[in-house]
């Protein structure tokens, strides 16, 4: 199907099915940005990992922060130039956020000493916390959500390549830069992956666009 074909897309059903969508995507960010408030006024302790132990300490905020961002920027654009997508994807990116909201509100682990956090004093640092996607550690967000991008986009080969290198790369920087635990970033492939198979079981219409 053609980029920007939006044509039979505005019926009542799908009308119904986007304002479902955004509101579900809402609720999630609502949710998420409480529980990353509560982790915050909630601090627990550091705990040992082997690999972190190892790896040297590197600032990749770069990647991190603003390559995080224009990640989201990147996929917004890309399912809006794909409509078929848009329900199912906007879906379970609410799922996913919600999820992983309910995982960071319940483990309460510190951070990991040396961990190069965002500058205070940038702008898209600020965005960035102000999100609240610096916020708790269990599972690792820039991992999943680009992974799980990746199993929604898998029947196009060129996108699902994009976002498991997308996904890799956040895994090694965030792991480099020890804003995240080793089993925060192998995690998130398994906790994305049930994520999109539960999508694919409750919005199976909006699944179905895509399929067709």
């Amino acid at each position: 199907m053609p980029y920007f074909n939006y044509k039979g897309f505005f019926t009542r059903e799908h009308v119904r099915s986007l304002i479902n969508a955004l509101i579900l995507l809402a609720l999630a960010v609502i949710f998420q940005f409480y529980a990353s408030a509560y982790v915050e006024r909630t601090p627990g302790n550091s705990v040992a990992d082997l690999f972190l132990s190892i790896l040297p300490v590197l600032n990749l905020n770069f990647i991190i922060v603003e390559g995080a961002l224009a990640a989201i920027a990147f996929s917004v654009i890309l399912i809006l130039a794909k409509p078929r997508y848009l329900l199912f994807t906007l879906k379970a990116a609410a799922i996913f956020i919600a999820t992983r909201a309910v995982f960071i509100a319940v483990t309460h682990i510190g951070i990991y000493p040396g961990q190069v956090g965002p500058d205070p004093t940038g702008i898209f640092d600020g965005l960035y916390t102000g999100l609240g996607l610096e916020a708790g550690f269990f599972f690792s967000g820039h991992t999943g959500l680009t992974f799980l991008m990746a199993l929604i986009f898998w029947d196009e080969k060129f996108w699902r390549y994009a976002y498991l290198v997308m996904s890799a790369i956040f895994g090694i920087a965030v792991l480099f830069a020890h804003v995240h635990y080793t089993i925060d970033v192998l995690a998130a492939p398994y906790m994305a992956y049930g994520i999109f198979k539960m999508s694919q079981y409750f919005f199976t219409e909006d699944y179905k666009l895509i399929e067709s």
